[in-house]
């Protein structure tokens, strides 16, 4: 331990406060900005691959509907709920410094089961009104499925 005489004379260096992990929300606007871009990153490489080399073309895409969509749903689930799980970010996420972690520990990613839950949660809460609006009210900022899954949105520092 240095003394205080020798830090203000500069033979001894402070040593700087551990960084401990920020809890400031994400501003709704830049969440939505991560969305918008997750959406062209992630789902539209997706659907188009569905589209046109395994349904074959529009029309047989139109032809198979709801197993087209089961086709697009559930290799972007799996990609989604295992970038929050194993990185806390999506790509979208991660170009406007946001975080998914838990509510209970923020130095801790979601579990599965909670991004699990999110994915699932946030369709009902963006179509809900109420779901989106709860966070203009909350000070910490956080939706519907924020909520039903324990995890928060934070920025990144």
């Amino acid at each position: 331990m240095a003394r205080w005489r020798d830090i203000k004379q500069g033979k001894v260096k402070k040593e700087p406060p551990l960084k401990t992990p920020s809890i400031t929300p994400a501003p709704i606007a830049d969440r939505l900005k991560a969305f918008l871009t997750d959406t062209f990153m992630i789902t539209m490489p997706i659907i188009y691959i569905i589209i046109y080399f395994v349904m074959g073309s529009r029309e047989g895409f139109r032809e198979h509907m709801a197993e087209g969509w089961l086709y697009i749903l559930i290799p972007h689930y799996l990609i989604v709920t295992a970038l929050w799980t194993f990185k806390g970010q999506t790509p979208g996420m991660k170009a406007y410094d946001i975080k998914v972690v838990r509510w209970s520990d923020p130095k801790k990613l979601p579990n599965f089961f909670q991004s699990t839950i999110r994915y699932f949660a946030m369709p009902i809460s963006i179509l809900s009104v109420i779901g989106l609006l709860i966070a203009l009210f909350r000070e910490d900022r956080q939706t519907l499925h924020d909520l039903i899954s324990l995890t928060r949105t934070i920025k990144d520092a």
